[in-house]
C-alpha cells in the first residue's frame, strides 16, 4: 500500500488538475453559448444558399461550365477544419480519420488547406501535403476569411492545379452530438435522388440566365462556396466548444472520483499507522512489565 505522504501528494496533484479542468469547462460553456447562437442564426442562410444553387442547376438543363465539371488535374484539395488547441476529446482526431479513411483522398493525390493546427499537424504526419495554413482563422472566423480562401481555391481550380475540392468539418447538432462531415464543393453535383424527385419540375420550367449562364455562374458559385465554408466554420467552432466542455466535464468528474478513492486509501493507511503505533506501545509496555 502507498504511504500516507505519497497519497497526499497524489491528492494535491489531482485536486490541482481538477480545478483546471473545471475552469476550462466553465470557459468552454460560456464560449459555447455564443458560438452556438451564431451557428444556429446563420444556418438557415447557408441552407437556403445551397438549396437555391441546387434548384437553379436542376432547372438549367445541360450547362457546360468550368465549375460543373472536374478540372484537368487529378489532384484533389480538401479544406480541413479543426482547432488550434487540444483537450476536446476526439474532436480533432475525428476529422483526421475522416480524411485519411476516405479512399478518394489518398495522401499522394490530395493537398490540404488546413484551418486549425491540430488537423494540420495530424494530416502532415500522415503524409498529406499542407498547401495552405489558415489556422488563425478558426480563432474568430468572419465571412471575409471564407471569401479569401474561396478565391484562392477557385484560382487553383481554374488553372487546372486541382480537379476537385472537398470540405471536412464537424457539424453541430446539439451540445453533446457533433458529426464529422465531408462534402464535395466542386465540381458541383446533385445529391443522390434529387434529380428524379424534381424531374417534372425541371421539364416544366427551365432556368433562364441574364446576361448569360457563364456570367451568372461565375458570380453565384463563389458565393455558394464561400457560404458553405463560412457556415462550416461557425458549426466547427460551436462543435469544438461543445466537445471541450464535455471532455472537461468528464475529466472533472473523473478527478472527483479518484479523489474519493484516494481519500479512502488515505484513511485506511492512517488507521493502519495508528493501529501499528498502538501495537508497538502495548508491546513495549508488556516488555517493561
Amino acid at each position: 500500500m502507498a504511504s500516507m505522504r505519497d497519497i497526499k501528494r497524489r491528492k494535491a496533484s489531482i485536486q490541482s488538475t481538477g480545478q483546471i479542468t473545471k475552469a476550462m469547462k466553465l470557459v468552454s460553456t460560456v464560449k459555447l453559448q455564443k458560438s452556438r447562437q451564431k451557428a444556429e442564426n446563420s444556418k438557415p442562410y447557408f441552407d437556403m444558399m445551397y438549396g437555391t444553387i441546387s434548384s437553379m442547376l436542376k432547372k438549367s438543363g445541360n450547362i457546360d461550365h468550368k465549375y460543373l465539371k472536374a478540372g484537368g488535374s487529378g489532384k484533389k484539395a480538401v479544406i480541413a477544419i479543426t482547432s488550434n488547441r487540444g483537450l476536446a476529446g476526439g474532436y480533432n482526431n475525428n476529422i483526421v480519420k475522416l480524411i485519411v479513411g476516405n479512399p478518394e483522398l489518398k495522401a499522394e493525390d490530395t493537398c490540404v488547406y488546413a484551418i486549425g493546427r491540430k488537423g494540420r499537424d495530424g494530416l502532415s504526419k500522415k503524409g498529406y501535403e499542407i498547401k495552405g495554413d489558415y489556422s488563425e482563422v478558426i480563432n474568430e472566423p468572419v465571412y471575409q476569411d471564407a471569401a479569401d480562401l474561396t478565391k484562392e481555391l477557385l484560382g487553383s481550380f481554374g488553372r487546372g492545379e486541382i480537379g476537385e475540392i472537398y470540405l471536412a468539418y464537424t457539424s453541430f447538432k446539439n451540445t453533446v452530438v457533433h458529426i464529422p462531415k465531408l462534402i464535395k464543393l466542386l465540381p458541383f453535383t446533385m445529391e443522390a435522388g434529387e434529380d428524379g424527385e424534381h424531374e417534372t419540375e425541371k421539364a416544366q420550367a427551365l432556368m433562364n440566365y441574364e446576361p448569360n449562364e457563364e456570367t451568372v455562374l461565375d458570380m453565384i458559385i463563389p458565393k455558394y462556396m464561400s457560404s458553405l465554408i463560412f457556415g462550416a466554420l461557425q458549426e466547427a467552432v460551436a462543435s469544438e466548444n461543445g466537445a471541450r466542455m464535455t471532455a472537461m466535464d468528464s475529466a472533472t468528474n473523473n478527478a472527483e472520483e479518484m479523489l474519493g478513492k484516494l481519500e479512502l486509501q488515505y484513511n485506511r493507511a492512517r488507521q493502519g499507522s495508528i493501529t501499528q503505533e498502538l501495537t508497538e506501545i502495548i508491546a513495549g509496555a508488556n516488555a517493561i512489565s
